[in-house]
């Protein structure tokens, strides 16, 4: 089977992700500086010969996806398996403020628990089976073809992971920047990273999750 390509981006910044604001699956609209991110994506990426575009259907991804996709003359696809983890009760706060208030929970959040689902939201197990689960039906849906996915962080850290073999609880050593361009391939012999964190296009871009 020919290889799979992906490229998969991370939204552009929003004011929460400049606060620290831990955003989950609520519904945050890119700041200014994520807008000029989505533009300078768009100029990159828009000529490259993608067969379909996938998103996130938050709006911090659909609005990065979307200058990209009008100048590829492409739809966008929603998919809301391709959302953030969900951090329940911990959404709306900063780390700061989950760890002070809810010190217990914080802990188990910071030691990578796989199990741990702060209650009201997901498991970083259940995550990590949802986000992989959803990449490789779009490999199964569009063998051999190159594809444009805009996402969040904590999708593309499930997916650097799975490639490389790394443990959910291991403590992350690689870069996910806001609007960063990702690469991976895909077919029978596994998941390989091509070109990772690449912010060449960019003049700023923040990596502000929490390991």
């Amino acid at each position: 089977m020919k290889a799979t390509r992906l490229c998969i981006v991370r939204h552009g910044e929003t004011a929460w992700n400049a606060e620290g604001r831990i955003q989950g699956q609520l519904d945050i609209p890119l700041s200014g500086v994520g807008l000029s991110q989505a533009r300078a994506l768009a100029a990159v990426l828009g000529n490259e010969p993608f067969s379909a575009v996938y998103s996130s259907d938050l709006m911090r991804t659909r609005q990065t996806a979307q200058p990209t996709a009008d100048r590829l003359r492409l739809p966008v696809f929603a998919d809301e398996d391709l959302r953030e983890r969900h951090y329940g009760a911990f959404q709306g706060m900063t780390y700061a403020e989950a760890k002070q208030r809810m010190p217990a929970d914080y802990a188990r959040f910071k030691a990578r628990d796989p199990d741990f689902a702060f209650a009201s939201g997901e498991s970083l197990a259940r995550f990590d089976e949802r986000a992989l689960a959803c990449v490789d039906s779009l490999v199964r849906k569009h063998p051999g073809e190159n594809l444009l996915v805009f996402t969040h962080g904590g999708v593309l850290e499930t997916i650097y992971r799975h490639a490389t073999g790394r443990r959910l609880s291991t403590a992350r050593d690689f870069e996910l920047p806001n609007a960063a361009i990702n690469r991976i391939e895909v077919d029978v012999q596994g998941w390989r990273v091509g070109t990772w964190a690449d912010i060449a296009h960019l003049s700023v871009a923040l990596d502000d999750l929490q390991d």
